[in-house]
């Protein structure tokens, strides 16, 4: 019934959302008919209402994590649009961290891109966890705690293979930063789609206290400079140039290398400070966008000069050598 509507062009109502979501978590689809939902999602794009409505499954799924905190954000984008960039989430999650600022990061596997958050931190020796003692304690201790999504969302492990033998970005990607358990008071994410961007901006208007929403023109989930992005929030719907900011930043500047291994030393390197400058540029510039979702009225300019000399000291290291330690 789902797929046959879609493929009519027609719309989920949220309760059908949610009853769909609930029905591929308990086992009622086969896998084929999953994929064809997923598919003719995909194709014809993703509704106000039926993000809603799945988001509202996958909450009321999910295991329940309780942290303590008075402001906390999360740092995540969709994922999937293929630019392969290194993994600048993830490492702005780290700068906000070692800056003194509360991050609940939820993230996963890569499905439709070669390195996502838990790859390269799972590659560095970061150990996940399900337990609210040990991630309160992480919280505590070093500002940030990772919410590994497969442990918080197993209703869901019946997708994952799915969507890895498709290897495109798929809606659920675009739930991921919508479903962190932990509800974090603020959030920074990004959407290579325009029209997720908006439908995420209607969404987070009564999920957090303050949030920016990131869209690159030109197809990136994440600030760039290559080519405007467009930038959304609770009362923010801004552009920030690209080519008329003169930094020269090219897509191969901004590579996420070729295996995890290389993602991972891509990390660790603008951590201590030892990245190029258009890394740089790319990760203040992030940075600087969380700063201002808590900060509201600093500026672009004053939260990247912060957020700049901060990653050049090589300070952004300390959150991520405590959490190993």
């Amino acid at each position: 019934m789902y797929i046959e509507k879609i493929l009519n062009r027609g719309s989920l109502s949220g309760e059908e959302a949610k009853n769909c979501m609930l029905s591929i978590a308990n086992g009622e689809l086969n896998s084929s008919q999953t994929v064809a939902l997923m598919t003719a999602m995909q194709f014809r794009g993703l509704e106000l209402e039926e993000l809603k409505g799945f988001r509202s499954a996958l909450m009321e799924l999910a295991i329940p994590v309780n942290l303590g905190f008075e402001n906390a954000i999360d740092v995540c984008g969709t994922g999937g649009d293929g630019k392969n960039t290194f993994n600048i989430s993830t490492t702005t999650a780290f700068v906000l961290a070692s800056m003194g600022y509360k991050v609940v990061k939820h993230g996963n596997y890569g499905v439709s891109s070669l390195c996502g958050s838990s790859n390269v931190l799972e590659h560095l020796g970061i150990q996940f966890s399900s337990d609210s003692r040990v991630l309160q304690r992480q919280l505590d201790k070093t500002n940030l705690c990772f919410l590994h999504a497969p442990l918080f969302h197993p209703a869901l492990k019946v997708v994952a293979p799915l969507r890895k033998q498709l290897g495109i970005s798929t809606f659920f990607n675009g739930l991921g930063p919508l479903v962190n358990p932990a509800n974090p008071t603020h959030q920074l994410t990004g959407t290579y789609n325009l029209e997720l961007a908006k439908l995420y901006q209607h969404v987070l208007q009564k999920e957090r206290k303050d949030f920016t929403v990131i869209h690159g023109i030109e197809g990136f989930d994440e600030l760039t400079f290559i080519g405007a992005t467009r930038i959304l929030g609770k009362m923010k719907d801004e552009v920030i140039p690209g080519e008329s900011t003169n930094r020269g930043i090219l897509l191969a500047d901004l590579s996420g290398g070729q295996t995890v291994a290389e993602s991972a030393k891509i990390l660790t390197d603008l951590l201590e400070g030892k990245g190029t400058n258009s890394q740089n540029q790319v990760l203040a510039g992030n940075t600087a966008l969380a700063l201002q979702t808590f900060h509201p009225k600093e500026s672009f300019q004053n939260a990247f000069d912060e957020a700049y000399q901060f990653i050049l000291s090589g300070k952004a290291k300390q959150s991520f050598t405590q959490l190993l330690s």
